[in-house]
């Protein structure tokens, strides 16, 4: 039987660090360096609730760039792992619909069956944890690696990993 990994979305497998970024320039004509809010909430970052705008725009979730490497990474896995995408969508209702047709359409081999949306990912119970806010590591019970963020730069008490070619690597070792 294969050991089990619950991926993050947001921040894990689709880059919203760089989304917010952009939003936040096209709508405020602002442009935010990202070394520049290292270890920052996203309120600071993004004053004048841009972020809950964003996250409440139609459109905003299903136009998030994928992260780098993560098709790839994410198929690689799926052959020595059991694969799903856990979301706490549900804080974003609207959300819903567009992240389901996000993952249809960037991780079309990810099955309806693997993909859990819900409000409190401590419910979550596989071997393992990928996921880049800190909140959601603290309360699970398996391995956890914290995705690494702009916003949860200042935090260490997980183990970081920078992107998804170092995951792979680590999660070798796991298989």
């Amino acid at each position: 039987m294969k050991k089990t990994i619950a991926i993050d979305m947001d921040g894990v497998i689709a880059d919203i660090d760089t989304h917010f970024i952009n939003w936040y320039e096209r709508d405020y004509g602002i442009k935010v360096l990202p070394e520049n809010i290292l270890g920052l909430t996203t309120a600071e970052a993004f004053p004048d609730g841009a972020v809950r705008k964003f996250v409440y725009t139609p459109g905003f979730f299903l136009t998030a760039p994928v992260m780098p490497g993560a098709v790839e990474a994410l198929k690689t896995l799926s052959e020595s792992f059991e694969i799903y995408i856990v979301s706490a969508a549900v804080e974003f209702p609207q959300s819903l619909s567009e992240k389901l047709q996000w993952l249809n359409i960037n991780f079309p081999f990810i099955t309806w069956k693997n993909i859990v949306f819900c409000g409190d990912k401590s419910i979550i119970n596989t071997d393992f944890m990928i996921d880049d806010m800190i909140h959601n590591l603290d309360t699970f019970k398996g391995e956890t690696l914290m995705f690494n963020s702009i916003f949860n730069y200042n935090h260490n008490h997980h183990r970081r990993v920078h992107n998804w070619q170092e995951v792979v690597e680590l999660m070798k070792e796991k298989a």
